[in-house]
């Protein structure tokens, strides 16, 4: 009679592992990408900084792919706004799948997972 609920629990808990991990692989990467994206943001801002300190007659070239389109300040400042505001939506968008977003799982983080 035990053996029976032996093989469910046994089944049960690799069901379990199995969660624990691949939850633990999209931690990982949504981690890796808000990394990305709070590197992007921090870019932006500090390029955004130093052109600001130019004059705004000033006429910038902006990268595109293998040329370079003349623009004005106004313009390259507000893609690097818009930038900024895109990269802190994706951000707010990757949060809930963190540990401290996962508010009703908190407890797969803490099982051993055997290697």
């Amino acid at each position: 009679m035990a053996a029976p609920v032996d093989l469910e629990l046994k089944k049960a808990f690799t069901e379990l592992q199995a969660k624990v991990i691949d939850t633990q692989q999209k931690v990982k990467l949504a981690d890796i990408q808000i990394e990305q994206l709070n590197r992007t943001k921090k870019h932006a801002h500090l390029t955004d900084t130093e052109i600001m300190t130019l004059v705004d007659e000033t006429n910038m070239y902006e990268g595109v792919g293998r040329m370079f389109i003349l623009q004005s300040k106004e313009a390259i400042h507000n893609q690097l706004l818009e930038k900024q505001k895109i990269a802190e939506e994706k951000i707010k968008e990757l949060e809930p799948f963190l540990p401290w977003g996962m508010g009703s799982c908190p407890f797969l983080f803490s099982l051993p997972v055997p290697l």
